[in-house]
């Protein structure tokens, strides 16, 4: 059984390079293009179901891979930045560059935000679940942070070891069942022409 997390396009958000969070940014013209080009991966995965983040990016992009129907998950969000959400990744580096890093490393928490922990449990509950519905592999559209969690819980790769993911790209997890509590890892940013370094999920 295998777990496609599929990243949604590249949003004017992240060519600004601001941390988008729980806010929503339309798919730049590069980011249609990304979901579209991804299309021929998913005729060739052939996932048995599709579901996605309810936030807008994501949204978009699942209808542009030609599942506009599919179903959404609150759970699948980004990560609630707080009041850093907004805020560019130069800007924060500039003024605030250890607790940026840390919070990359998921052990700071900016005010009004997600902490990691509540963020990774969240995110391993709705794809648990989905798992389970699909009976077979599963394509979630999600977002950066979203893969990342994932990675921690189900690979034991934490964040600060996590290489950014590109828009538009999937990593596959392959589990042995849905109740499996670990998976291996099957690929990361499949899809991907050019590597993306924007970390503004």
């Amino acid at each position: 059984m295998r777990l496609i997390l599929m990243r949604h396009g590249e949003t004017l958000w992240n060519v600004e390079q601001r941390l988008q969070g729980h806010d929503n940014s339309e798919l730049s013209e590069r980011g249609i293009r990304q979901a579209r080009e991804f299309v021929p991966y998913v005729r060739a995965l052939l996932p048995a179901h599709v579901v996605s983040s309810d936030l807008g990016r994501t949204r978009q992009t699942v209808g542009l891979i030609g599942y506009p129907d599919a179903p959404s998950d609150s759970r699948l969000r980004e990560l609630d930045m707080g009041e850093w959400t907004g805020r560019r990744k130069r800007d924060l580096i500039a003024e605030q560059p250890e607790r940026y890093h840390a919070w990359r490393a998921g052990t700071f928490t900016p005010d009004k935000g997600e902490s990691w922990g509540d963020f990774r449990a969240r995110v391993a509950a709705g794809i648990r679940d989905w798992l389970h519905k699909a009976q077979g592999d599963l394509l979630a559209v999600v977002h950066g942070g979203v893969i990342r969690a994932a990675c921690h819980e189900f690979i034991g790769l934490p964040p600060s070891r996590v290489i950014p993911v590109t828009p538009g790209t999937a990593t596959i997890l392959n589990f042995a069942s849905a109740d499996a509590p670990a998976a291996q890892l099957e690929g990361y940013n499949i899809g991907s022409v050019a590597p993306d370094v924007s970390v503004a999920d």
